[in-house]
């Protein structure tokens, strides 16, 4: 069995509602994992969107969520998580803040990256990083990854 992510709220490779963008309620979506590699000991999420600004000429991934050190013990997060598990640290997304912000293209219908990696240790605080900080500090520890792709084109 290899390590699996999914959502209730959308299927892979399908529309993310509304509700979970800057178009809705803003909220997390639910995610749920399973089948982490043995010797696991934190996992960590990164969210991003490799479309930025337009599909038709990407020019960055821009990131949306980052947490890290989650506890191998839970099987994931809830819809709109406001309390983190125990030990769970933030990353810096590129509004310059660490909470989820959904999916909000400027043009075009977008791709969504949730991507979630077993690691075989706890990292240390690295005090909000980037996310080419977090993959640094996560190379040599990755034991196994899952992904979960969402896409959203805004409705208005």
């Amino acid at each position: 069995m290899s390590l699996t992510l999914t959502s209730a709220a959308f299927t892979h490779r399908n529309a993310i509602p509304t509700k979970y963008t800057c178009e809705g309620a803003d909220l997390s979506p639910p995610l749920t994992w399973s089948d982490l590699p043995q010797g696991t000991k934190s996992v960590a999420l990164i969210v991003d969107d490799p479309d930025a600004p337009d599909p038709a000429a990407p020019k960055m991934t821009w990131v949306h969520w980052m947490l890290y050190n989650l506890p191998p013990a839970i099987n994931g997060l809830p819809e709109g998580v406001s309390v983190l598990p125990s030990g769970t640290l933030h990353g810096l997304n590129d509004w310059h803040n660490t909470k989820y912000g959904g999916p909000c293209p400027p043009v075009g219908r977008h791709r969504y990256f949730f991507k979630l990696y077993a690691l075989d240790t706890e990292l240390q605080d690295l005090r909000r990083p980037t996310k080419p900080m977090l993959e640094k500090a996560m190379k040599g520890h990755v034991l196994g990854q899952a992904e979960l792709v969402g896409t959203y084109q805004k409705q208005r």
